[in-house]
């Protein structure tokens, strides 16, 4: 899904904790974050969303049902 924005982060993260399958978080240069790793994350906080370059990226669950755990945080991009 490409998202804009990730709405209360530590929601999110706590939401991980509940993934099961590869979380993954990637951008316009094709950088893939596996949110699954806590340094991960802190690096995904520290440098992607508070980069403002980075307007848009995409989160890929490789499980469906992992998404249901995650998508009330997400901010789509309106097509």
């Amino acid at each position: 899904m490409r998202v804009k924005e990730i709405q209360n982060i530590d929601g999110f993260f706590k939401a991980l904790e509940k993934c099961t399958g590869r979380v993954e978080l990637i951008t316009d240069e094709k950088d893939v974050l596996n949110l699954a790793s806590k340094l991960t994350q802190f690096i995904a906080l520290t440098g992607i969303f508070s980069n403002p370059e980075i307007t848009e990226y995409e989160i890929v669950c490789y499980n469906i049902d992992d998404f249901q755990y995650i998508k009330e945080y997400l901010v789509p991009v309106e097509s």
